[in-house]
Order: structure tokens, then C-alpha cells, then sequence
């Protein structure tokens, strides 16, 4: 997979992909991601990407000029499945979308900033709008960096154990169940009996309980979209 991430602030986008899983998945070939300056897309003095909004109103919107040049030429050396724009009005980022997302060859990812961008590139540019929750960030690189992290880590080969990714929170939209690890017994808290006695039809039944029972308690939600 590529993901190429236009922003205007690549300096801050650069940092989570050079630790942990999503540098592995790097450095092991999977994945490749690019940044793009918007700056250097635009030919306006002191690399101006952004312009005061027709009409009046607070706040500078992103100008469509610079965005178009640079995804133009981004789809002039290859095909994208989507074009996709960091917004807080867009579809919340879900883990079926995620793992729809992670099956693409090729996406671009826009990080919003200021007011937001020039509505024509949303009308003409973008394929998909797409949010991380019901709040405003002062823009969409953090946003991007969640949206990568989410669906990187659900390409084959990324994760030592591929099926821990099956059995995250929110797949078949259940909460995950509780886990537990060594020791057995600390300071008289003790691990369920039935993860001990080497049952595994039974202890994967208990696992699916608890995680139905956790969801019906936590995120009853979830069970509604069923």
C-alpha cells in the first residue's frame, strides 16, 4: 500500500511513523508513506496557501489552486482508490471502515486546516470525507495519523500475530473481552478459573459472553447497528 499525506505541516505528521508497529511496517516494504508541502504546490508570495473566504466571515480558507496542482500530479504518476479529506463533518472513522480502507492499493489523504478548504476541491477532488470524532482539531494531521495507524496495522505481514487484528474491540461490533496475564493470582485478585484449565471451545464461548456482555453494558449502541 501507498498513502500520500498533503498537509502543510509535514514536520508534525513525521514522528508516529518512525516508532513502533507503523516504522516496521515501513522499513519491511508493506506500506510506504509520502508527506507533500501544500507550500510547494502554490506559486503566491511568502508560499501563501490559504485566502480570505468570499462573503466575510472569520478565518482563512485553504485555496483550491495548490491542492489541485498537487493531487493532479500525484494521479498523473498513478491510480488512487480514493482522495480522501480529514474534516470533523465527514463519516466517523469506524473499524469497518478501517478495514475497508486497508485493502486499498493506493489513497491520498488531505489534512483540512484553518476554516477548512475551498469547497470546489470537497465538490470535485475528494472521494471520501472522513472524521475521528465530534470535535475540532487545529487540523487534519493528527486526524491523518489515526486514520494511518488504524488501517496500517490491519495489512498482512504487519502485526507479528495477524489474528490479534480479528480479534480487536469493535470487530462484529463487540467490545473486546477482558485479558489477563502472569501472574495467576495477585495480592488475592485471581485470573477467571475457566483461562486456566486449557478448555479452548469453552474459553473461547466465555470470551464471546463477556465480550457481548461488556458491549450491552458499555456500548449498547453497538448492538443497535447490528
Amino acid at each position: 500500500m501507498r498513502i500520500d499525506i498533503i498537509t502543510v505541516l509535514p514536520e508534525l505528521l513525521k514522528s508516529p511513523f518512525e516508532a513502533s508497529i507503523l516504522k516496521r511496517s515501513i522499513e519491511k516494504g508493506l506500506v510506504e508513506v509520502h508527506f507533500h508541502n501544500l507550500r510547494d504546490y502554490t506559486d503566491k508570495s511568502y508560499n501563501q496557501i490559504d485566502d480570505y473566504q468570499f462573503g466575510g466571515g472569520a478565518g482563512m480558507v485553504m485555496m483550491i489552486e495548490p491542492i489541485d496542482k498537487c493531487i493532479s500530479k500525484l494521479k498523473g504518476e498513478r491510480t488512487y482508490d480514493d482522495v480522501i479529506y480529514m474534516t470533523p463533518d465527514g463519516s466517523t472513522l469506524n473499524q469497518k471502515m478501517a478495514n475497508t480502507l486497508s485493502l486499498s492499493k493506493n489513497i491520498i489523504i488531505l489534512c483540512g486546516h484553518y476554516k477548512g478548504v475551498d469547497q470546489r476541491v470537497r465538490d470535485t477532488l475528494i472521494t471520501k470525507e472522513i472524521s475521528i470524532g465530534d470535535y475540532v482539531l487545529s487540523g487534519g494531521e493528527l486526524g491523518a495519523a489515526v486514520l494511518c495507524d488504524t488501517i496500517i496495522r490491519l495489512i498482512p505481514g504487519v502485526l507479528n500475530n495477524e489474528t490479534s487484528a480479528l480479534t480487536d474491540t469493535f470487530q462484529d461490533n463487540l467490545l473486546a473481552p477482558p485479558v489477563y496475564t502472569r501472574p495467576a493470582e495477585y495480592k488475592g485478585l485471581k485470573v477467571p478459573e475457566i483461562l486456566l484449565n486449557g478448555n479452548f471451545p469453552k474459553i473461547e464461548k466465555w470470551r464471546e459472553d463477556q465480550a457481548y456482555e461488556r458491549t450491552k453494558q458499555l456500548r449498547p449502541d453497538l448492538l443497535d447497528n447490528d
